[in-house]
């Protein structure tokens, strides 16, 4: 009995008059989206105007797409400017190819502007954003789903994907003499592996800041080290063209070392708030407080006298 195979389009994009909409075009706007309408309401809930989200992003998004292709573009050179390649694809972002490392870099400075500019703090952006991120990033893998694109090593597993002959020029597979889609095998489906890592990522965020009062910085901190610990096993399991340094792809090395300042940001904003209790802990000692008030409100003069001595003053 054949195993069978998760499939994959067979079209990447689709015309909308002289148009040519991309998929992957798509599922980042979606992802963006996702992340700005999720950003806000948890930043409304934590004390900033509804709506002040659009207005860092649209600042932090244009940086983000820039930082992210001259980040692709930077580590791939060999895509687009070696003898017989087209320069000019450098700009085709609808075709795939965004470094979510160079993504978050620029984006971040295009946040910080924009946060400047609202006169609000770039960290609680960054801590509220965080599980935002990591959704944006699963709806992008959906987009190289429809490129065929990301696969890891050739395999017979019931979930294998499947991949087609693309023709980067129509968005189309290559067709055989039947008219069937070429397929070039069965692989590793190891852009669902990631899809998934960033939204089980995503939701471990969310239930750990409606639990705890966390501290300024830790959602951050989690979305890089959630993000990196997954994207550096994914990256061993990846079997597509990737420039090497000592043997491991580009992509490797810079998840470990982001893994790292995650760490080291996370070991910093709990040092810096150790002491700052758990949202329970504050509910049950503001009560304790408002009690205590009251009674000292029945049994005490509104004003002092000298006689008072020591006597605590009414809040």
């Amino acid at each position: 009995m054949l195993p069978s195979y998760l499939p994959s389009p067979t079209i990447s994009a689709f015309m909308l008059g002289p148009l040519s909409i991309h998929f992957y075009a798509l599922c980042i706007l979606s992802g963006i989206v996702l992340a700005v309408w999720l950003t806000d309401r948890r930043w409304v809930k934590r004390g900033v105007e509804s709506g002040k989200v659009l207005d860092v992003a649209l600042w932090a998004v244009p940086f983000g797409i820039v930082g992210g292709r001259i980040y692709h573009v930077i580590t791939d050179p060999e895509l687009y400017f070696l003898p017989g390649k087209d320069p000019w694809k450098a700009f085709a972002i609808w075709d795939g190819g965004l470094g979510i490392w160079g993504a978050v870099a620029l984006g971040g400075l295009g946040a910080w502007i924009g946060c400047r500019r609202i006169g609000v703090s770039l960290g609680s952006f960054a801590d509220a954003v965080a599980p935002g991120l990591l959704f944006a990033q699963a709806m992008g893998r959906v987009g190289n789903w429809f490129n065929n694109e990301l696969y890891g090593d050739p395999t017979t597993l019931p979930w294998g994907l499947t991949i087609h002959n693309m023709d980067p020029a129509t968005g189309r597979a290559v067709l055989d003499a039947n008219g069937q889609a070429v397929i070039l095998g069965y692989f590793q489906p190891t852009f669902l592996y990631e899809a998934l890592w960033c939204t089980i990522g995503g939701i471990l965020i969310l239930l750990l800041g409606r639990r705890f009062r966390l501290a300024r910085g830790v959602e951050f901190s989690l979305y890089v080290m959630i993000y990196t610990a997954g994207r550096f096993v994914v990256e061993l399991m990846r079997s597509d063209y990737a420039n090497l340094i000592l043997g491991l792809r580009v992509n490797t090395w810079v998840s470990m070392l982001c893994f790292l300042g995650g760490l080291a940001g996370l070991i910093i904003s709990l040092k810096r708030n150790k002491h700052e209790p758990l949202p329970a802990v504050v509910d049950a000692e503001a009560k304790d407080a408002d009690d205590d008030g009251a009674a000292d409100a029945e049994t005490e003069p509104a004003v002092e006298t000298e006689d008072a001595g020591d006597a605590k003053e009414p809040e």
